[in-house]
């Protein structure tokens, strides 16, 4: 089975992944990373050079690939964008969506001086909830299930996954 973590950036998938991971003694991809280290460039250099939907149509190869896969799969929050992958995700995967508030996701993601946010860069908070609005419903419909991540740790989280899908 793939468990697939959607939700915005900073909403944790990568380290509810790696919590998830570590307590079932599963495999973790971060389809960012990998989608970096088949590129050889970091992703904000890839979107810079050739665009978004260039990085989407990549993005989208990629996680056809690792949803054949057995694992825990954690993708940038817009891979949802695509009404391939929202197919994609409903059909081979099931999808937990990480439900953060807006203002716990800016925190966090100020917060995080290790990952570039190319569609972040130079936003007003106003542009990003211009961006993050749009996707709250597509993230809710693709998912078998909604956690509300707010005042929990990241294995407070993976607990209530494991409690949800069973480990």
């Amino acid at each position: 089975m793939t468990l697939v973590l959607i939700g915005f950036m900073g909403a944790g998938k990568t380290t509810v992944g790696n919590v998830l991971a570590n307590k079932t003694a599963t495999k973790q991809i971060d389809l960012d990373q990998c989608i970096v280290d088949k590129i050889g460039m970091p992703i904000s250099e890839y979107f810079d050079e050739h665009g978004e939907e260039a990085f989407r149509e990549l993005e989208t190869t990629m996680l056809k690939g690792f949803l054949n896969t057995s694992g825990i799969l954690s993708p940038g929050g817009g891979v949802i964008l695509k009404e391939e992958n929202q197919a994609l995700l409903k059909e081979q995967a099931t999808v937990v969506y990480l439900q953060t508030d807006l203002e716990e996701l800016l925190r966090r993601i100020d917060q995080d001086t290790t990952n570039y946010r190319p569609l972040l860069h130079n936003k007003t908070i106003e542009e990003v909830k211009d961006i993050f609005l749009p996707r709250i419903p597509i993230y809710e419909e693709i998912a078998d299930h909604i956690i509300d991540t707010t005042n929990k740790t990241p294995e407070e989280i993976a607990d209530v996954i494991l409690e949800l899908v069973g480990d």
